[in-house]
C-alpha cells in the first residue's frame, strides 16, 4: 500500500498534454504517483495560493495539479517549486498523523489513570492483547 511520503509528481497527465490555450498561457497538469486524501490536496493548493502561484487540484479525484505558466521557460523552474511543495507537504500531512496519534495515546493514558471503577476497566481494556 502506498503511503503520504510515497506521493510525488510522476509525470505530464497523457489525457492533458501542455498546450498553449490562451496566449500567452500554457495550461499544465502534472499527475501524482497515487491519490492524495482529501486534507492533503486541501493543505497544498492552500500553501501555493499564499506564494501566488496558480495551481487547483480537483477535490474529486485529488490525482492531479493543475497549473499554468506564461512561457515555456517557466515550466522546469514550476515542476521543480511544486516538487517541493509536494514534499513539504507531505512532511506536514505526516506530523499532523503523528501529533494526532499522540494526542490519542494521552487521552487513553488520562483515561487509565482515573480513580475507581472506571478507571479499573479502563486498565483492563488498555491491557488487552489482541495478538495470537
Amino acid at each position: 500500500m502506498e503511503g503520504i511520503s510515497d506521493i510525488r509528481i510522476a509525470g505530464i497527465d497523457e489525457r492533458r498534454p501542455p498546450r498553449i490555450r490562451r496566449e500567452p498561457y500554457i495550461d499544465l497538469c502534472f499527475r501524482l504517483t497515487h491519490k492524495a486524501p482529501l486534507d492533503w490536496c486541501q493543505d497544498f493548493v492552500d500553501r501555493l495560493a499564499q506564494e501566488g502561484l496558480p495551481t487547483t487540484i480537483d477535490a474529486k479525484e485529488c490525482l492531479y495539479i493543475e497549473t499554468w505558466v506564461r512561457l515555456p521557460d517557466e515550466i522546469v523552474g514550476r515542476l521543480q517549486i511544486l516538487k517541493k511543495a509536494v514534499a513539504d507537504c507531505n512532511a506536514r500531512y505526516i506530523a499532523k498523523i503523528e501529533a494526532s496519534e499522540r494526542d490519542k495515546d494521552d487521552n487513553i493514558d488520562a483515561l487509565a489513570r482515573e480513580a475507581g471503577p472506571q478507571g479499573q476497566l479502563n486498565r483492563i481494556i488498555s491491557g488487552l492483547d489482541f495478538g495470537d
